[in-house]
């Protein structure tokens, strides 16, 4: 049971998230039909929370004495890089947001994706689908990949 509940938690940590997590419940043998959405869920419980609450964070940080120069470089770069993907992507930004999330590179995922969507003022709803669709995407590879991998290992 305890390693259940160190998936989920594992799945919610940032930069780390559902494809960590998915090695992890591999690792331990947890069965991919329980390993699965038990990641989806702890991976996209944080999403909301970003959404609303990260760039008013930044906002509220950027003439802070100590942080204040790390948090204006945040969103003028976020506000710089968003502007330029907008350009590029058009009306395919979803598209944009959802394989960003989606395609299992470091720096990539939920948390970031959210972020980007936040800072380029996107639709709440738009944003939340692509978010979840590209999780479910990089469970897709990540489970097939960490349960393939194990299955060979565990299989020798």
């Amino acid at each position: 049971m305890i390693h259940y509940i160190m998936t989920f938690l594992i799945s919610m940590v940032p930069l780390i998230e559902l494809r960590g997590a998915l090695i992890y419940a591999a690792g331990f043998q947890i069965p991919l039909y329980y390993a699965f959405p038990i990641c989806v869920v702890g991976n996209m419980l944080p999403v909301p929370v970003i959404f609303f609450f990260a760039r008013k964070v930044l906002e509220w940080g950027k003439d802070k004495k100590y942080i204040g120069k790390f948090f204006t470089f945040c969103l003028e770069k976020g506000h710089h890089g968003g502007e330029k993907l907008k350009k590029k992507a058009g009306k395919g930004l979803p598209w944009a947001l959802l394989l960003f999330v989606g395609i299992p590179l470091p720096g990539t995922g939920a948390w970031t994706g959210t972020l980007a969507a936040s800072i380029l003022d996107m639709d709440f709803k738009t944003s939340i689908r692509s978010v979840i669709l590209g999780v479910l995407l990089a469970g897709v590879i990540m489970g097939t990949l960490s349960y393939l991998g194990f299955g060979m290992l565990f299989g020798l």
